[in-house]
């Protein structure tokens, strides 16, 4: 006599395959090479100190010097050395999009998959994304400074609100896609909660997209900053960003190119960097729903 088996609900994947498959992922050729210049970028902007002990603002008594071996991206016009003063840029672009993305990522993840735990919270969320994306970056983060003011803290809220939307929606595509599944329908039928459903077995099902956007938006939050701080929302002198010596430097752009030059370098090797790295992932993740 056969005996029949109880079908098993949900597999949840593994953590170590789930590493092990964005290792692959990172150790392909343009994930190679995106972690090692980002990679680069960060140790030049956290060796900074070390390397430039005399600061940002350590002058010559030359202004306007075209660049030279001793100034690869020439002075501006006090005689501080541009070059010196993008690396210092670097802390603080990196560290708003290393500081604002995650909390974007978490939020908005959880905003997205609350679908599984009250249908109306979970519209309710997709109405919020929804006035949130009516607005575009500037203008939100234009109503953020009126409120908060210049500086670091209205960037981060700013890039945050703005990254919420993107982050939601991919988490709201997971839930729609997996929620139907046999694997949650037997685990529901077996007592699991709503909660452990969302976060055992259809969030590892939306990490692969979640990933490639966070490195996405890396970029857009580098980029907003820019705009922001172009405009003098954003950091405030005498503090060097990417955004503050784009400022600066539009003004002095026949004098001294490299003063609008450098810092357009600095975030086009950010964006390549982050680029890389997200098409490395998207490949590995196309990769693996074609298994």
């Amino acid at each position: 006599m056969t005996m029949s088996q109880t079908p098993v609900p949900a597999r949840r994947p593994v953590l170590n395959e789930g590493v092990a498959r964005y290792l692959r992922a990172l150790a392909q050729p343009q994930g190679l090479v995106g972690c090692g210049l980002l990679l680069l970028l960060i140790a030049a902007a956290l060796l900074a100190p070390v390397v430039f002990p005399g600061g940002v603002d350590q002058q010559s008594r030359d202004s306007f010097l075209p660049p030279s071996p001793a100034h690869p991206f020439g002075t501006d016009e006090l005689g501080r050395d541009i070059f010196v003063r993008c690396i210092y840029a670097l802390q603080v672009s990196v560290s708003l999009v290393i500081v604002s993305v995650p909390i974007a990522a978490v939020a908005g993840t959880l905003m997205g998959l609350s679908g599984a735990v009250s249908r109306l919270l979970g519209e309710g969320f997709q109405r919020l994304f929804d006035i949130i994306l009516g607005f575009p970056s500037l203008v939100l983060g234009i109503c953020i400074v009126i409120i908060i003011g210049p500086g670091w803290l209205s960037l981060v809220v700013t890039i945050v609100i703005f990254s919420l939307p993107q982050f939601g929606r991919l988490a709201r595509g997971a839930l729609l896609s997996e929620e139907g599944r046999e694997y949650v329908l037997a685990a529901r039928v077996l007592g699991v909660s709503k909660g452990k459903i969302m976060l055992r077995h259809i969030l590892p099902n939306a990490l692969d997209p979640i990933f490639v956007q966070v490195s996405l938006s890396m970029i857009a939050g580098i980029f907003i900053e820019a705009a922001l701080s172009i405009v003098g929302l954003g950091i405030q002198p005498p503090t060097p960003s990417l955004g503050t010596l784009l400022n600066v430097g539009i003004r002095y752009v026949y004098v001294q190119p490299m003063y609008t030059a450098g810092p357009i370098i600095m975030l086009l090797l950010l964006a390549l960097a982050f680029n890389l790295i997200a098409d490395a992932l998207n490949a590995q993740a196309l990769k693996t729903r074609g298994e």
